[in-house]
C-alpha cells in the first residue's frame, strides 16, 4: 500500500463516511489510541494482507455466529491464520450446531455490514445481545487491526487496549476460549 495515509483521531480521518466517523469519535470519547488508514474494500483476511504490512500489525477474523434457532448471537475473534472448527468452539460456549448468522443479523446487532464484522460493532450492541468471544491465542499478538464497522478503513490497537479499556467502558465482559490450531 505505497502511499498510505495513516490517522490518529476521528480529525484526521481523510474520508466522510458516516459511521467510520461514529466509530472514531466514540474511540476518541474514551479516550482510546489508535492509528487508522483508509484502503480499498478488504473483505476477507487474504484482502487485508497488504493493510497488516501498512500498519505492522495482525488483523484477526471476525465471525458472526448464531445458534440453530437464531435466538444466540456471537462474535468470535481469533488469529486471522487459525482455522475455525465450529466443534471445539460449541463445546466451550454451550452452544450446539453454531453456523453464521445472516447479514440483516449482524446489520441489526453489530451495526457491521457482511465483510465489515469488528469488535468495534459491540459498541453499536448496548443491549449486550452479542457475546464477545475472544480466542486466547490473541495474546500472543499485542496489537491487533480491526475495521471501524466498514471494510474500507482499519485501525491499530493495542490488545491490552482493548480488554482493559474499552470493552470496559461498554460495559462489554468478553469469553476467553481456547481453539486449537489444526
Amino acid at each position: 500500500m505505497s502511499g498510505t495515509v495513516l490517522f490518529s483521531s476521528r480529525g484526521d480521518y481523510p474520508g466522510d463516511d458516516a459511521l467510520i466517523l461514529q466509530t472514531l469519535g466514540r474511540l476518541d470519547a474514551i479516550g482510546l489510541p489508535y492509528t487508522g488508514t483508509v484502503h480499498a474494500p478488504a473483505a476477507t483476511i487474504e484482502a487485508c494482507r497488504s493493510v497488516e504490512d501498512a500498519l505492522s500489525c495482525h488483523i484477526p477474523k471476525n465471525l458472526f455466529l448464531t445458534n440453530s434457532q437464531h435466538t444466540a448471537f456471537y462474535l468470535l475473534v481469533m488469529p486471522g491464520d487459525k482455522p475455525f472448527k465450529t466443534k471445539y468452539l460449541s463445546k466451550q460456549i454451550g452452544s450446539a450446531r453454531l453456523s453464521f448468522g445472516n447479514g440483516d443479523e449482524m446489520e441489526a446487532l453489530l451495526g457491521c455490514a457482511p465483510g465489515s464484522a469488528s469488535v468495534f460493532g459491540v459498541m453499536n450492541d448496548p443491549a449486550g445481545k452479542v457475546r464477545l468471544l475472544l480466542d486466547r491465542d490473541l495474546t500472543d499478538s499485542p496489537v491487533l487491526g480491526f475495521h471501524p464497522c466498514r471494510n474500507t478503513a482499519t485501525l491499530k490497537i493495542e490488545l491490552r487496549d482493548l480488554t482493559e479499556r474499552l470493552l470496559p467502558a461498554l460495559g462489554v465482559d468478553p469469553t476467553w476460549v481456547d481453539l486449537p490450531t489444526e
